[in-house]
């Protein structure tokens, strides 16, 4: 007796995406049972436009009274998936950068059991990297380092990206209520994904750019996005490293930590002394500041690489019971 083929659900987020919406999905393979296009309120009406013009059986328009984000618009898709009993959803744009036949690529990893959760990299082949705005792959390499730091998927790249896709046992874990619904969407997604230890992997994809408009400004995105990594950096090592476990990397982090800062306040007041005093500071005194700052760096350099070797590599929806998302936590 064969198994019954994976149900897979594609979620596209509408707002102001006429121009673009019908070929994307008509480019939808037939792999697909279920597509959820989602109107964030959009003031050109996509969702209507959806609803009056296109025949696709699979469609499903659902609609926002409030404009919620790309993140809020993800997130009611995953909920309409869930309930309807998909095994996989993709998201994908409604704005034709993402080409919908390289959905079966996104999809394969998680039914072969190889991720919970796939998303794509535009930075896989360098000859590509050329056809993107100099501006944007500035930024897209200030926001990579700074979600690898923020995430912990220190192997991953291009965090921006929202072409992705998520085994529905670990999407009904995730925190809705508590994920960003703007911009930080898909990198607090990669944050909330490391905190359940699943397993992500960058499918490589091509930049696509026409006539869209991008509503994303990276100069401002670097500034906001800046505090929301440093808040998941806090609350990652938080969770890893003294709730859910305790281990020499934990010690390693209190004890760099403890040292650099004995020896930048110790260092401090003895250099704003020999200012005040026009004494010269002791061989001595110098020495205790800088052998404790040394020993402080190394520790810590200890415990990065104890977290980049902490990359989780096991998936986790095959130990999750198929069971409906209750609510966030």
């Amino acid at each position: 007796m064969s198994l019954p083929s994976p149900v897979i659900a594609v979620v596209i987020p509408c707002y102001r995406v006429i121009g673009q919406i019908d070929a994307v999905i008509a480019a939808i393979g037939s792999e697909v049972q279920r597509i959820y296009c989602v109107d964030d309120a959009c003031p050109d009406a996509s969702g209507d436009h959806v609803a009056a013009h296109c025949r696709d059986p699979r469609v499903v328009v659902l609609r926002h009274e409030h404009n919620q984000g790309v993140g809020g618009a993800v997130m009611t898709g995953y909920r309409a998936a869930m309930d309807d009993g998909a095994d996989v959803i993709v998201k994908i744009d409604g704005d034709g950068q993402m080409d919908p036949a390289l959905l079966p690529l996104f999809v394969a990893p998680i039914l072969r059991g190889d991720a919970d959760y796939t998303k794509g990299n535009r930075f896989w082949d360098l000859r590509n990297i050329q056809r993107m705005p100099l501006v944007r792959r500035i930024g897209n390499l200030g926001l990579s380092f700074m979600a690898k730091l923020s995430s912990g998927y220190w192997d991953l790249f291009d965090p921006t990206n929202g072409y992705t896709a998520i085994h529905v046992r670990v999407a009904a874990r995730l925190p809705f209520d508590a994920i960003s619904r703007r911009y930080f969407f898909e990198t607090d997604m990669l944050f909330r994904l490391n905190t359940l230890r699943a397993v992500v992997v960058d499918v490589p994809m091509d930049s696509r750019y026409g006539d869209e408009r991008s509503h994303l400004r990276v100069g401002q995105a670097l500034v906001e996005f800046a505090w929301k990594h440093l808040r998941n950096v806090g609350k990652r090592i938080a969770y890893n490293y003294f709730l859910r476990d305790l281990s020499i990397a934990s010690l390693e982090l209190i004890a760099g930590v403890a040292m650099l800062a004995f020896a930048a306040l110790f260092g401090g007041f003895h250099w704003a002394q020999a200012v005040a005093t026009g004494a010269p500071t002791p061989l001595g005194t110098v020495m205790i500041a800088t052998v404790s700052a040394i020993s402080g760096l190394q520790f810590l350099l200890a415990f990065i690489g104890y977290d980049i070797a902490s990359v989780p590599r096991a998936v986790v929806h095959r130990a999750l019971p198929a069971e409906r998302r209750q609510g966030a936590t």
